[in-house]
């Protein structure tokens, strides 16, 4: 049972809320276009490194016709995909030895996966599963445009967890971004790997709470999302701080009045834009 990446850097509602609003339906015209895959085709769609599962939920719904299935190495995203995710075919395994025959798969698909995994072995097994003309999709988070609102702001109860806690080796010790390439390496790499055709595109995912164009529902959930990430990585650092429990009530209390300032139509336009990067290539 391999639990390291739930357990040590990203819990399993952080990835699952974050994505599911990365992916939501509103977003779906800009990945369509990048995307360039028949959606009512019966193809068989292979997602490596699905964490809790939301990329490999909303392929389901804009490929209703398609076989999806997700693969992680990390069993709790895998049990947590399996339980609440439908429509989906969850296996637990290693994307450097995808458990998978030559020729399987009309389409692979991974979303911030490529930077921790050694790029031969990354693109050598999606090429290898792919059928003859299968399209292999990178999406990769290259930017992201910050704004907090005042009541969000780093709270002293947040500084003094942080301090006394000791983080400086957890991008080391557990693989974590150890191959991260360029906007222009990126391409190019998939066409080292035999790849053709390859092209780069840019979806705009503008997360902002009080854009006048997302219902209630949305702009809660951009909220939520920040507070259960801002939750989990406390608890994720906390096994030998004293100072948990106040860091814990200090991000609770601050979002409670971010919930509330919204709830009264009070705007704060704080806000999160990422760029995704969406690299497309095709086997030969």
């Amino acid at each position: 049972m391999n639990t390291i990446w739930s357990d040590n850097v990203q819990g399993i509602q952080t990835l699952y809320l974050s994505r599911k609003l990365r992916f939501d339906d509103v977003f779906f015209c800009q990945y369509r276009d990048s995307f360039n895959i028949d959606k009512d085709a019966e193809l068989k769609i292979l997602e490596i490194g699905c964490g809790p599962g939301a990329l490999a939920e909303a392929m389901h719904r804009w490929y209703p016709n398609a076989q999806i299935t997700a693969i992680d190495r990390d069993s709790n995203f895998i049990s947590f995909g399996r339980h609440n995710v439908a429509g989906v075919e969850f296996i637990e395994g290693d994307a450097e030895h995808l458990p998978f025959a030559d020729n399987t798969f009309d389409v692979t698909i991974s979303n911030t996966v490529q930077e921790h995994i050694e790029p031969n072995a990354f693109l050598s097994e999606q090429y290898r599963v792919l059928k003859p003309g299968g399209i292999c999709l990178c999406l990769s988070t290259r930017k992201e445009l910050s704004c907090i609102a005042p009541c969000l702001k780093i709270t002293k109860e947040e500084e003094e967890f942080w301090k006394s806690v000791t983080s400086e080796k957890i991008l080391e010790e557990y693989g974590v971004c150890q191959y991260p390439m360029s906007e222009a390496e990126l391409p190019a790499s998939m066409e080292q790997h035999c790849f053709k055709d390859v092209t780069t595109n840019y979806a705009i995912i503008n997360l902002t709470p009080d854009k006048p164009e997302y219902s209630v529902t949305m702009g809660e959930r951009i909220i939520k999302s920040m507070r259960q990430t801002n939750l989990e990585s406390i608890a994720i650092a906390s096994a030998h701080s004293t100072e948990y429990k106040r860091a814990i009530d200090a991000v609770k209390s601050k979002f409670d009045e971010r919930l509330r300032l919204y709830g009264e139509g009070i705007k704060q336009w704080d806000t999160s834009v990422l760029i995704i990067m969406i690299i497309r290539g095709k086997k030969r």
